[in-house]
C-alpha cells in the first residue's frame, strides 16, 4: 500500500485505508520542543484522564527524569537532555530552557548548560507495524488517523512490541496486555482536544489538523531559523518518510539520536510483502518438485 501511495504521488489517507468512509480530517501532534519548559503537566493530565497506574516513579539519578520513557504505565514522557553549549563557532543564541517563541535570550558562554526538554509520545505512524502483526486486531485505525489499543481485546501475545520502530509499546507486567497513548481517542469523539495538549502552557503541544500542524511548524523552523538558530529542523512530519508520515512530529534543536530518537526509522514489516511472495514461489517450486518425483518414480516402477 505504502508502494502504491507513494508512486501515485498522492499522500496516503490510514483512516480511509483502514476503512473509513467518510472519515473527518487527520489530527494530530505537533511538538515545539523550544518552549518545552520541561513541567510535566502533559505526563500527570495523561495519567489522570487516562486513568494509568502510577509506575513508582523512583529517584532515576538522570537528572530531573523521574520517568526516564515511554511505557505501558507512561503515554508521555518528558525528558531532561543536559548539555554544554556549543563551542563559540557553533554556539546557539537562544536560551533552550526559558526562550520565547519570538524573543531570543542574550548569548550563554561557552561553558554554560542548556537544556533539551522534550514530550514524547507516541507517533500514530502512517505506516503502523504494531496494526500489520496484531493477530486479534486489538490495535486498530481509528476515523482520526490515529492508532489504539483496545485492552479488552489484546492477548498480551507481544508482537507489537519489537514491531513498532520507536519502541513505545509496552506490556504490563502483571497481565502481558500491551499500551500506549490513544491520543485521547474519547475525547476526539467528543470533540476535545487531547488531556496533554489542553494541559501544556506553554503550547509547546499542539493539537489539530495534520496538515495545518505542518504549515505552523514550517513557520516555526524559518522563524527560529531567522532567530540565528539554525539547527531547529521538523522531525517526522514528512509523509514520504520511512514510516509514511507521523501523525505526532516535532521540531527539534538537535539530532534525534540526541532524543532517543532513531535518526531514520522504517516500518518494519516493510518487506512482509515480498518476503511471503518470496516463501510462496519457494512453497509452489518445492510443491512441483515433489510432484515431479513421484511422477519420476512411477514411470521407473511401470518401466520394470
Amino acid at each position: 500500500m505504502k508502494d502504491r501511495h507513494l508512486l501515485s504521488g498522492f499522500e496516503p489517507d490510514p483512516a480511509r485505508d483502514a476503512g473509513h468512509r467518510e472519515p473527518p480530517e487527520r489530527v494530530g501532534f505537533f511538538t515545539d520542543t523550544s518552549v518545552c519548559i520541561g513541567c510535566k503537566a502533559c505526563e500527570v493530565a495523561c495519567k489522570e484522564w487516562n486513568a494509568i497506574p502510577e509506575d513508582a516513579m523512583p529517584l532515576s539519578g538522570m537528572s530531573y527524569d523521574n520517568t526516564q520513557g515511554l511505557g505501558a504505565s507512561t503515554w508521555r514522557h518528558v525528558a531532561f537532555i543536559e548539555q554544554k553549549v556549543p563551542a563559540p563557532d557553533g554556539r546557539t543564541e537562544l536560551s533552550l530552557v526559558v526562550g520565547t517563541p519570538t524573543a531570543p535570550e542574550p548569548p550563554q558562554a561557552p561553558d554554560d548548560m542548556r537544556w533539551l526538554m522534550s514530550s514524547d509520545v507516541c507517533k500514530h505512524c502512517t505506516h503502523a507495524a504494531c496494526l500489520d502483526v496484531c493477530p486479534t486486531g486489538s490495535l486498530f485505525r481509528t476515523e482520526f488517523g490515529t492508532v489504539v489499543v483496545q485492552e479488552d481485546i489484546c492477548n498480551g501475545c507481544g508482537y507489537c512490541v519489537p514491531a513498532c520502530p520507536y519502541g513505545v509499546i509496552e506490556q504490563r507486567q502483571h497481565d502481558g496486555r500491551a499500551f500506549k497513548c490513544t491520543m485521547c481517542y474519547d475525547r476526539l469523539g467528543a470533540g476535545q482536544e487531547p488531556a496533554c495538549a489542553k494541559a501544556c502552557p506553554t503550547e509547546s503541544i499542539q493539537f489539530g489538523p495534520l496538515d495545518e500542524l505542518r504549515e505552523r511548524a514550517a513557520l516555526r523552523v524559518d522563524q527560529l531559523h531567522g532567530q540565528g538558530v539554525e539547527q531547529a529542523h521538523l522531525y517526522g512530519h514528512d509523509p514520504h518518510d520511512g514510516v509514511g508520515g507521523d501523525g505526532a512530529f516535532f521540531l527539534l534543536l538537535d539530532k534525534p539520536e540526541v532524543y532517543g530518537l532513531p535518526p531514520d526509522p522504517v516500518v518494519t514489516t516493510r518487506d512482509l510483502p515480498a518476503m511471503w511472495k518470496h516463501a510462496g514461489t519457494a512453497a509452489l517450486s518445492l510443491a512441483g518438485s515433489i510432484a515431479l518425483a513421484f511422477v519420476l518414480a512411477g514411470r521407473t516402477k511401470e518401466g520394470r
